[in-house]
């Protein structure tokens, strides 16, 4: 989904706003840094997580959106927020117009700050397979998760840029392979972008704080090790239910059900007006209704940050029927980081298919 036109003008209003006032205390300040005033700012608590695992305790990054109820895709920055943009060292961001209040301000404000942009790394390719080189002890299991992986990975622009971490790298063929239509902005749920953004980070801090660079390769590598056992366990997934159909309210675990070899059913109009910001036809939803009334799918995949009365139906439908939801997220629920909270979805969704059928 893309903010709308009114969301850009008040975001960028903001950050003019933020920079007319010419002083931080104005407008507030970002978080303290712990090496020689670095500071480091991400959209969403998803990517501020990503980007601590990497920071460890040389830097506390700061997240603009921490509410487990906040919905992203309608975020209105303060000035407040400007202010912690336009004068951070490090932004950390989704991109690909999901947390666009970002763009504006830093385009409105002009700040020199260095940027991650985990859309553009998705979109170059410059990702890592993460079952490269590694022995996980069942070649069925690590052959399906790899099938599942290369498919997600079909969604790709081919192509890599020069990278320290080429030893994982891989490419794809474009973004046709998505299900239904346009792309996909969702890439946290891409193991291989989290972990693209992780080493990113790692390598914009390492030329910010020289001293701390070893420290944070250091942490993006036992990051990457963690998104393992993630990947793993999606692999198992893969391995035990290939094909298996599913469900969404909306498409935002998209990578996950490509990575897990699951089989998205729900009806395209659906899930394009879903995506789109638009009220599916009653066409759309009668049909995707009768999907679950009929149990033609195992599990519901469902966001309850932006449910409302149609996504609620089809809730209500799937449990009338005795199918499984699993709740997917935008931001992280409380106390969890992000490995640990994709374990969690990953786990919920291996239970809710049961059995291999």
């Amino acid at each position: 989904m893309r903010l709308s036109p009114r969301t850009r003008a008040a975001t960028a209003a903001a950050a003019l706003a933020c920079a007319a006032a010419l002083t931080l205390t104005a407008c507030g300040s970002a978080a303290d840094s712990d090496s020689d005033g670095i500071t480091v700012v991400a959209s969403t608590n998803v990517w501020g997580s990503v980007a601590q695992a990497v920071a460890g305790d040389r830097l506390q990054v700061r997240s603009l959106i921490t509410e487990p109820s906040a919905d992203p895709h309608s975020f209105e920055a303060s000035p407040a927020d400007a202010a912690a943009i336009s004068d951070a060292s490090l932004v950390v961001y989704n991109g690909g117009g999901y947390d666009q209040f970002v763009d504006d301000i830093l385009e409105s404000t002009n700040t020199a700050a260095a940027t991650v942009d985990a859309f553009a790394l998705f979109e170059s390719g410059e990702s890592s397979d993460l079952h490269a080189g590694h022995d996980h002890g069942g070649e069925a299991t690590v052959d399906a998760g790899a099938e599942a992986h290369d498919e997600a990975e079909a969604t790709h622009d081919g192509g890599h840029e020069e990278d320290s971490h080429a030893e994982d790298s891989h490419s794809g063929d474009g973004h046709e392979g998505h299900d239904h239509g346009g792309i996909n902005e969702h890439v946290w749920y891409d193991l291989a972008t989290a972990d693209a953004v992780a080493h990113t980070v790692a390598d914009r801090l390492a030329e910010l704080d020289p001293e701390g660079a070893d420290v944070y390769r250091a942490n993006a590598t036992a990051f990457h090790a963690r998104l393992h056992e993630v990947s793993d366990r999606t692999a198992a997934v893969a391995a035990a239910h290939p094909q298996a159909p599913i469900a969404q309210t909306e498409p935002i675990a998209h990578y996950l059900v490509l990575a897990a070899a699951l089989n998205d059913v729900t009806p395209t109009d659906f899930t394009n007006a879903v995506e789109n910001g638009t009220d599916p036809s009653p066409a759309s939803i009668a049909a995707t209704r009768q999907l679950l009334l009929d149990k033609q799918v195992r599990v519901l995949i469902y966001n309850p940050q932006t449910e409302d009365k149609v996504s609620r139906e089809m809730r209500s439908a799937a449990e009338q029927a005795g199918i499984p939801v699993v709740e997917v997220s935008e931001t992280l629920p409380e106390g969890l980081d992000y490995v640990q909270w994709q374990t969690g979805t990953v786990d919920d969704l291996a239970a809710a298919l049961g059995a291999p059928a």
